[in-house]
């Protein structure tokens, strides 16, 4: 009997591990783009994105409907993702002031990821705004998937969309 129950065990672990495996390698950049897009460091959104990807193999077994992982997948990066941002504004409040004339490691990474005007605008924008932008204008999703990965209504959705459509014209039309 017990021979029984670990081989139908490794049969469902084989079975997270594949589809995990699949959805890996079919969607790990696109969710990495869309992390690095709201956490704005690549090195923290590789490490959101496998942290997702890690949380739903273990959680493979209570996932109710299978074929909504990449579902699953995208509300937990977004989810991450402001984890990170609350955490990182936690650690700004108490970490010392650098001196102004020495730039430190981290501007000069983020220099590099702010070379483009609509990047700089897009980071203008307010947290919700700034989601519901990325994932319908960057990861091409619905109003109703952009709601279900936001657990917010397809209305707000919409007028979060609007207003920061209206907030990237008003900043990208301003001269530089």
């Amino acid at each position: 009997m017990v021979a029984g129950a670990s081989a139908a065990t490794v049969t469902v672990e084989w079975d997270a591990d594949q589809a995990v495996t699949q959805l890996y390698s079919e969607h790990y950049r696109p969710l990495v783009r869309l992390a690095t897009l709201l956490v704005r460091d690549y090195a923290t959104a590789e490490e959101v994105v496998q942290d997702a990807f890690v949380a739903m193999h273990k959680a493979w077994r209570r996932l109710r409907d299978p074929n909504k992982a990449l579902s699953y997948l995208r509300q937990s990066v977004v989810n991450r993702a402001r984890s990170v941002l609350r955490h990182r504004a936690v650690a700004e409040k108490h970490t010392p002031k650098a001196v102004p004339d020495v730039p430190s490691a981290e501007q000069g990474a983020m220099g590099q990821l702010e070379r483009t005007a609509v990047i700089e605008a897009l980071r203008s924008l307010p947290s919700r705004q700034r989601e519901v932008i990325v994932l319908r204008y960057y990861g091409d999703l619905s109003e109703a998937q952009i709601a279900d990965t936001l657990g917010i209504s397809r209305g707000a959705v919409k007028s979060h969309s609007a207003r920061g459509i209206a907030a990237l014209r008003s900043a990208l039309d301003q001269p530089t």
